[in-house]
């Protein structure tokens, strides 16, 4: 499997700029491509966030192509060097990349060895499912099927209970527990800063903060990085082509 992912929980941490605490990683998994096309299609101004993300990504030394801009989606999809899929509204996202028939696309540039990479949003669809996203579904999608590109679910921005916090609402805890009631899957709750790199049948746990595993009728399994973690979620692979 030829699969190259940067999955990124957020695009901003506290202290940094966009995208700032994953340069290192961007810079490796992107090395060799000389520019990037950009997915904006998670936030309503495309261009604004195009200008955003071409910042961040000229100052590492990419250039970068903004999918809004081009004439044919498939065929920029088709020509990429590499891909980078903004955060924002995960059900917006992938209803623009349904109306725009590029599921199957991604795929099979992935499989082909296209690095993909994504924060938040960006992140969910490379889900099995956007079913462990934080978002409110603004819009409907034909489906909450996403790209598939891992076989494990995530849930970006995972947040723990606070410490003496008298809100007696459900946590995000409760939340994949109940996702848990119903689905098999493992779910990775990704931290602010933590990233996972997928090379392959590979996945690994970086960036500055750790994830939290569940499994169906298991405890949760906390991690800290650097640590492999293809022996708690199963491995990386469920590609379709």
């Amino acid at each position: 499997m030829a699969r190259r992912l940067l999955l990124i929980s957020t695009s901003t941490v506290f202290g940094t700029r966009y995208l700032e605490h994953a340069f290192p990683d961007l810079r490796e998994i992107l090395d060799g491509v000389g520019r990037v096309l950009f997915i904006p299609h998670a936030l309503k101004d495309h261009a604004g966030y195009a200008a955003k993300a071409r910042g961040a990504f000229e100052e590492i030394g990419f250039g970068l192509d903004s999918l809004h801009e081009a004439g044919d989606a498939a065929r920029a999809v088709d020509n990429a060097g590499a891909v980078f899929c903004g955060g924002g509204n995960t059900f917006r996202l992938l209803e623009s990349l349904y109306r725009m028939e590029l599921l199957p696309v991604l795929r099979r540039r992935v499989s082909e060895g296209m690095p993909y990479t994504g924060a938040s949003a960006g992140l969910n669809i490379a889900c099995p499912t956007i079913r462990t996203t934080n978002d409110m579904p603004i819009v409907e999608p034909p489906s909450l099927d996403a790209l598939a590109l891992v076989s494990f679910q995530i849930n970006p921005h995972y947040l723990d209970p606070a410490s003496g916090s008298m809100h007696m609402g459900e946590t995000r805890e409760t939340r994949i527990r109940e996702f848990h009631e119903e689905n098999d899957v493992p779910v990775v709750g990704l931290r602010e800063g933590a990233i996972l790199r997928v090379e392959g049948e590979s996945v690994e746990l970086r960036g500055r903060a750790g994830a939290r595993i569940f499994r169906q009728g298991q405890e949760p399994v906390d991690v800290m990085p650097i640590a492999s973690i293809g022996g708690f979620v199963g491995g990386g692979a469920t590609l379709r082509a």
